[in-house]
């Protein structure tokens, strides 16, 4: 792996303990404007200090984050698909590698939609955006996107979709959690971090996601709506921190959670 790949691997999964977490505020390039995140900027700017990197697209990048963040980008690169369309595994790469140089990111994003209508055009989505990612020194993450069809969300099924991913160059891998996750991560060669998904039913849901993600192979997790659509945003970033990076448990996430929302920490 070449100096400059992993040295921008290294600022998104953090040396001192192979961990991260990150913050996804990607969603709007198929969902529109969805709730706490109709203006990106307010969303984030408060959050963007308790992250180790945030996943967007280069229209939020440019317009929502301060150019003197030093928080690394992950940059969302596939889209071409909305809610309303056709099927959402219908995608393409929506931003060129010469791109993500100009914006300085330190990873690339993809969605692969293994079993769906499009796979192969998704897979081979992939393919290519690792060969000109590693042309250029910049990581790929791919993104086990199972649709609308949320049952598929398995062992069996994510196993093979992050082998696939890895397989195919990934240098990380984002999927859900799941039972049996262990096996999941048994046949990936590669790192894999945690999708929150759709909101849970509570905050302690999260932090137990959190939790056994990590004691089941994980080394981060990447979240979205569970984080900017809590109650208390911050607060909850700060426990999932504390859970990833500082071996918490889900009941003393829920504690510093507590803490935090009534001033004491």
């Amino acid at each position: 792996m070449d100096w400059g790949l992993q040295n921008r691997l290294s600022r998104i999964i953090q040396p001192e303990d192979g961990r991260t977490v990150m913050l996804a505020v990607d969603h709007g390039y198929f969902l529109g404007p969805i709730s706490k995140l109709e203006r990106p900027r307010e969303t984030i700017a408060p959050l963007l200090p308790y992250t180790n990197a945030v996943m967007l697209t280069r229209g939020i990048l440019r317009t929502c984050i301060d150019p003197n963040t030093s928080v690394p980008i992950v940059l969302r690169v596939s889209g071409g698909n909305s809610i309303i369309g056709e099927d959402l595994s219908r995608e393409g790469i929506t931003t060129c590698v010469e791109e993500a140089i100009r914006l300085n990111v330190c990873a690339m994003s993809l969605s692969i939609y293994v079993g769906a209508k499009y796979e192969h055009q998704t897979l081979m989505n992939f393919a290519h955006l690792v060969d000109e990612g590693q042309r250029y020194g910049i990581p790929c993450l791919a993104v086990t996107a199972v649709g609308k069809e949320l049952e598929k969300r398995d062992a069996r099924f994510l196993a093979l979709a992050c082998r696939i991913a890895a397989e195919l160059g990934a240098h990380f891998v984002k999927t859900y959690y799941c039972d049996d996750f262990e096996k999941v991560v048994q046949g990936c060669p590669v790192p894999l971090v945690i999708a929150g998904g759709p909101r849970l039913e509570t905050i302690y849901d999260v932090f137990i996601l959190a939790h056994d993600a990590i004691a089941r192979g994980a080394i981060g997790v990447d979240m979205g709506r569970n984080v900017w659509q809590a109650e208390h945003p911050v607060a909850a970033i700060r426990a999932i921190r504390a859970v990833v990076h500082e071996g918490a448990t889900a009941e003393q996430a829920a504690k510093l959670f507590d803490d935090i929302k009534a001033g004491k920490a």
